[in-house]
C-alpha cells in the first residue's frame, strides 16, 4: 500500500500488485484502505507506480525551467495553478513534499527505468546538498521564514 503524504489528509491510496500478490491479499488492503475511507487505485509493481510516475518527472522540470532561466519560481507556480488548475504549482509542491524525498524519487525512477528523462535536475540536487529542503527545513524553493505573498 502507497499512502500520499500526509496519509490523515490524502484520500488516495495505491495498491502495488506484484508478482507473488496474491489476490486475497491485495483484496485485504483494498478493504482496509476503503475503511480509511481511501480511494483505491491498482497499480502494477514499476518504478513510482502511478502518481509518482507521472508527479515527480512534472516538478523534475519546473526545477529545469527554473534552472534554465525560463521563467520564476512564482510566474512557475502561477502558470501551472491558472493553466492547470491545480491546487498550487510543482515548485511549492515540492517543498510541501520535501525536495529530498523528490530527489529520492527521481533518483528510484531514474535507476528503475534506466532512462535520462529521469535524472534529477542539477537545481534540486544543489538544493538537497545544501539543506534546502523545502517546508520542513523552513526554506526550500522558498523561504518559509518571513510571510510571502501568495502564489
Amino acid at each position: 500500500m502507497h499512502f500520499m503524504n500526509p496519509p490523515p489528509i490524502m484520500k488516495l491510496v495505491e495498491i502495488v500488485q506484484g508478482a507473488d500478490t496474491s489476490d486475497e491479499m491485495f483484496n485485504v488492503n483494498k478493504a482496509l484502505a476503503e475503511r480509511f475511507g481511501k480511494t483505491v487505485l491498482c497499480s502494477q509493481d514499476y518504478s513510482g507506480f502511478i502518481v509518482n510516475q507521472i508527479l515527480m518527472p512534472m516538478i523534475n522540470e519546473a526545477f529545469f525551467t527554473l534552472f534554465t532561466g525560463i521563467a520564476t519560481k512564482e510566474d512557475i507556480d502561477t502558470g501551472m495553478k491558472l493553466g492547470t488548475n491545480h491546487p498550487m504549482g510543482p515548485l511549492q509542491l515540492a517543498d510541501f513534499i520535501g525536495l529530498d524525498v523528490c530527489f529520492s524519487i527521481m533518483k528510484v525512477l531514474h535507476a528503475g527505468l534506466g532512462d535520462s528523462k529521469y535524472a534529477p535536475c542539477p537545481l534540486l540536487v544543489q538544493y538537497v546538498d545544501a539543506g534546502r529542503l523545502g517546508r520542513k527545513r523552513g526554506i526550500g524553493v522558498y523561504d518559509y521564514s518571513k510571510p510571502s505573498p501568495r502564489l
